[in-house]
């Protein structure tokens, strides 16, 4: 069980940290949702879900296959410099347009006044694509550490900066206080324009990584090498087809939800006013997300290092077993204290409307996590077709369905939706992956976990206690009883507390 705790422990490192970190840069939702209006941040919501499919076509799925072909000391530096190259060709490439026409895409988009915001964004996205490689060397060698170091320090660069431009540079230029700094502050501050100092507080913090990653970055060479960069290719094309078609499955609803929700759809409420309300209560998901993200990055190198090991399928099978019983915890005690965190997070009462959507996409995250886990065979075996198959089926389900449900139902329809969506990709994957590369999966302790804690989630929706010193303390209870009948039932087997 040693290869357990090794994961464990890379993933502790990526996943303390780094959800640490991006806890404290989620307390930047308190900020926002106190200081602004959801129409106001309605458009960065948006413009968040543009850069995440923009992300997935700068890298290309370059990431993968840096992994893949760079598994050899001897080979890294060769593949480093050739992957990165390419990487920030298309980068430069793709944001140079985007800056160039931001007015004609802040008008597809709808927001026409935004388009200093697009520009900004276009060199956030920039960035993004550019130190993605740099990032994934740093987890193929094992430095984790580093990883999350500057992970953090853009997060609490970010934190900073989003407090001084909206508070401290607010009340500068209001008279409250150093007044002597009033000129220097009206040099660069539009009180007009606060909501767009969110992303420049990002921008400022993502040119941050150019320091921080320096040492990755000068040891690169800008080289192309036409033969050595076919295999590549043909090895990410599916990859780059398979992340477009998820990130599409979960970024679809925030990218087109003003196109689908019908005007005037919840009475009293605009358009943007809902799709504000939405983001925002879309992020109490990101808890799930962010155990996801840190478990991903612990273990795709674990899983390629494993692969050609005859023993490694019953080791996958443990992994995707603890880890689909974590995510049920997760997933569960959010619920169930759903109240508290929109008291804690959401600070005006009117984001506390869209809760209803948060069950139904930490479902979907759970299972796209464990399709995650499952989806390793077609990434061993170089069958990445695949993938891309599952992913577009998955986009294909999470579009059908929001068309369908949307207009009938609201933003809650593409919350169901993405829970389909995920769910079906996970079918669809361990049933392909049984007969290509057989993992003994304990299904029955998967499915009873999850119909069980979908039963305690929907029990606890049946009560309503309005205080808050009542129903903290009643819902933390009921997590508690549960989290102890699991503990209980998986006590023998669990590895880490074996001697």
């Amino acid at each position: 069980m040693s290869v357990l705790k090794k994961l464990a422990s890379e993933t502790a490192t990526y996943g303390i940290s780094t959800m640490l970190g991006r806890f404290l840069n989620y307390l930047l939702v308190a900020l926002h949702t106190k200081l602004f209006e959801p129409e106001q941040i309605a458009v960065q919501g948006q413009l968040y879900a543009y850069a995440g499919f923009a992300t997935v076509l700068y890298t290309f799925g370059m990431e993968t296959a840096f992994f893949r072909f760079a598994r050899q000391e001897k080979d890294r530096n060769a593949y480093y410099n050739l992957i990165l190259s390419a990487v920030i060709v298309t980068s430069l490439f793709f944001s140079g347009i985007l800056f160039i026409f931001a007015g004609t895409a802040a008008e597809l988009i709808t927001y026409p006044e935004s388009v200093s915001v697009v520009r900004m964004f276009a060199i956030i996205m920039a960035i993004d694509g550019i130190v993605a490689i740099p990032f994934a060397r740093l987890r193929l060698e094992g430095k984790g550490k580093k990883f999350v170091v500057v992970r953090v320090a853009n997060i609490l660069i970010n934190i900073f900066l989003n407090i001084f431009f909206l508070i401290i540079c607010r009340d500068i230029h209001a008279g409250e206080y150093l007044t002597f700094l009033q000129p220097a502050i009206d040099l660069f501050y539009d009180p007009l324009h606060a909501p767009d100092y969110i992303i420049m507080a990002n921008l400022i913090a993502n040119l941050m990584f150019f320091w921080l990653l320096r040492k990755e970055l000068l040891d690169f060479r800008f080289v192309f090498n036409k033969e050595l960069f076919k295999p590549v290719w043909v090895y990410a094309f599916p990859i780059l087809i398979m992340n477009a078609g998820g990130v599409l499955n979960m970024l679809f609803d925030r990218a087109f939800i003003q196109f689908l929700l019908p005007e005037n759809f919840y009475p009293g409420r605009t358009t943007k006013q809902a799709i504000g309300i939405y983001v925002q209560c879309y992020k109490l998901s990101i808890f799930m997300n962010l155990a996801i993200q840190a478990f991903k990055y612990a273990a795709e190198p674990f899983f390629f290092s494993k692969g050609e090991d005859k023993n490694a399928p019953p080791v996958f099978a443990k992994v995707t077993k603890y880890f689909i019983i974590i995510c049920v915890l997760m997933w569960v005690g959010i619920c169930l204290n759903l109240d508290l965190f929109a008291e804690l997070f959401l600070k005006q009462k009117i984001y506390h409307e869209g809760l209803v959507v948060v069950p139904w996409l930490l479902a979907g995250y759970l299972f796209l996590g464990a399709y995650y886990n499952v989806a390793t065979w077609f990434k061993l075996t170089d069958n990445t077709q695949y993938g891309t198959w599952f992913t577009l089926i998955g986009a294909f389900i999470t579009i059908t369905s929001s068309f369908l449900l949307v207009p009938n139902i609201g933003y809650l329809g593409f919350a169901i939706a993405f829970a389909l969506s995920g769910f079906t990709m996970l079918a669809l994957c361990y049933y392909f992956g049984q007969k290509f590369y057989p993992v003994p999966y304990d299904v029955t302790s998967a499915l009873g976990y999850i119909g069980i804690g979908t039963l305690v989630i929907y029990g606890s929706s049946l009560i309503k206690i309005q205080d808050l010193w009542i129903s903290v303390p009643v819902h933390m209870a009921a997590f508690a009883v549960f989290a102890a009948i699991v503990f209980f039932l998986e006590r023998k087997n669990i590895p880490f507390l074996k001697r």
